[in-house]
């Protein structure tokens, strides 16, 4: 059944809320365009593209944090830590919930994944064989049995682990879990998931936060040129 609204319809700083723009996160241009105009999310499925440091992650870490979900990855019942390394800006974000919505959700960070596997093999069960796996085959494990409910899903970077063929298949588990209800919210690199049909995708730079679409995007351009040209990017590299 599908929720009267997503489960997250916007996200803003409020006001009076202290924000340094003089300091990280607050000197990146998405955070502070967030503290200016908010952030609408919609149904479906929203990309954030950008370099590496423009900001994509850490708005995505910021936003699973107030929802409720754990910096280091998990759903919403998860509740371990390793080492503390997330920004300040979750406590600066209020999100408006939707109407009717439920709670559910799951935060998907490449980077803390293992520390999620080993946190469910001792406090819930079930890590060892994600452990077991190869690196990509467990991600797309937690995909086939986490990723089955509506809710609200953050993933950072999920293309990390996957193959091309598991990027495809992960952008079929994201066009299931849309049909069934779900909202996603997702940081990449990969062209391949940008192209999802129905997305939106926002590319996040200097400027700070801007709707696009696949065609025009820094990251599909330059990908486009590379695979035609290799030479092109790499004498640059080598020379």
């Amino acid at each position: 059944m599908f929720f009267d609204q997503p489960p997250v319809v916007r996200v803003t700083v409020e006001p009076g809320d202290s924000l340094d723009a003089r300091s990280w996160p607050g000197r990146l241009a998405a955070v502070q365009q967030l503290a200016r105009t908010g952030l609408d999310l919609g149904r479906g499925v929203t990309f954030l593209v950008g370099e590496n440091g423009s900001g994509k992650s850490t708005l995505v870490e910021a936003v699973a944090m107030a929802y409720g979900l754990s910096p280091e990855g998990g759903s919403i019942h998860s509740r371990h830590s390793t080492r503390p390394s997330e920004s300040t800006l979750s406590a600066l974000l209020r999100l408006q919930r939707g109407i009717g919505a439920g709670r559910w959700g799951f935060f998907l960070r490449a980077e803390t994944m293992h520390g999620w596997y080993t946190y469910q093999e001792r406090e819930v069960g079930g890590g060892s064989r994600l452990h077991e796996m190869s690196h990509g085959e467990s991600f797309l494990e937690v995909l086939r049995t986490r990723f089955d409910s509506p809710g609200f899903y953050c993933l950072d970077e999920p293309e990390a682990a996957l193959s091309f063929s598991s990027t495809l298949a992960l952008v079929g588990t994201l066009a299931d879990l849309v049909r069934d209800g779900g909202q996603v919210l997702c940081a990449t690199h990969s062209p391949v998931l940008a192209a999802m049909p129905g997305a939106t995708i926002l590319e996040v730079g200097e400027w700070g936060l801007r709707e696009a679409v696949w065609e025009e995007l820094e990251l599909v351009q330059h990908w486009r040129r590379y695979l035609e040209e290799p030479q092109r990017y790499l004498r640059h590299v080598l020379d």
